[in-house]
C-alpha cells in the first residue's frame, strides 16, 4: 500500500497581545496574523507577509489585568471594553480567514516564541467556538527551529545571537499585526537558511 502524501503546510505567523500571563483570568486584547510561506515536501516558498493579513482588537473577558502586561501593547482597556470586537465574532472571522488563505494546505501557526501566543490563541479558538483550524497541535516554535538548525541550546536561541541575515528589517513595535509580519520574515529566513557548514536542501 502506497504511503499517503502529506498535504503542503501553510505557515501563518501569529502575534498576540494580552493583559496578563494566562488566558481565562486575563484577556487576549489583540492579535495579528500574516501568511509567511508554504512548504511542499522539502520545498519552501516565502510569501509577501503584507499580502494576506488579519488583525483584531478584542473586548476584555474579565476585570482582571496586570498593568505592566497591558502597558506593553499600548492599548487602552477602557476603549477596548466599548469598541473591541466580541471574542466569539472575532474568532469566527479568524477561522474563516485561515481556511480561505490555506485552501489546499494544512495551516500551521508559527510564533516567536510560539508557547505564549499559542496558549492564548488556542484557548480563545476553543472557548469561543470550540474549533481550531490548526487542530490541537498545529504550531511551530521559531526558537526551536533556530536552535535545531543552528545546533545551539534553546536558551541561546535569542534574536541577539542570531545571524543578522535571519532577522527582519522591520521594527518590533508590539502592535500585533506589525510583529506578526516581522516574525513572518524571520520564519521564511529560517526555513530557507543553511547554517555555516550545513548542507543545502
Amino acid at each position: 500500500m502506497a504511503a499517503r502524501t502529506a498535504r503542503p503546510s501553510l505557515y501563518i505567523s501569529v502575534d498576540i497581545e494580552a493583559d496578563g500571563p494566562i488566558p481565562g483570568p486575563y484577556s487576549m486584547i489583540s492579535f495579528g496574523a500574516a501568511v509567511a510561506g508554504r512548504q511542499d515536501g522539502a520545498s519552501y516558498t516565502a510569501a509577501d507577509p503584507e499580502r494576506d493579513t488579519f488583525y483584531r482588537e478584542l473586548r476584555p473577558i474579565s476585570a482582571e489585568y496586570v498593568p505592566a502586561a497591558l502597558a506593553v501593547s499600548g492599548l487602552d482597556r477602557d476603549r477596548l471594553a466599548s469598541e473591541g470586537a466580541e471574542p466569539a465574532a472575532a474568532m469566527a472571522e479568524f477561522r474563516a480567514w485561515v481556511r480561505e488563505v490555506s485552501a489546499g494546505a494544512q495551516p500551521v501557526m508559527c510564533g516567536y516564541p510560539a508557547s505564549f501566543d499559542w496558549t492564548f490563541l488556542y484557548w480563545y479558538l476553543m472557548r469561543f467556538g470550540g474549533d481550531s483550524p490548526f487542530g490541537h497541535s498545529g504550531c511551530l516554535d521559531m526558537k526551536t527551529l533556530y536552535a535545531t538548525k543552528a545546533g545551539v541550546p534553546l536558551r541561546a536561541a535569542v534574536k541577539g545571537r542570531m545571524p543578522r541575515e535571519l532577522l527582519s528589517r522591520r521594527p518590533h513595535t508590539h502592535h500585533a499585526l506589525d510583529d506578526a509580519i516581522e516574525q513572518a520574515d524571520l520564519m521564511s529566513n529560517l526555513m530557507l537558511w543553511t547554517p555555516p557548514g550545513g548542507t543545502a536542501e
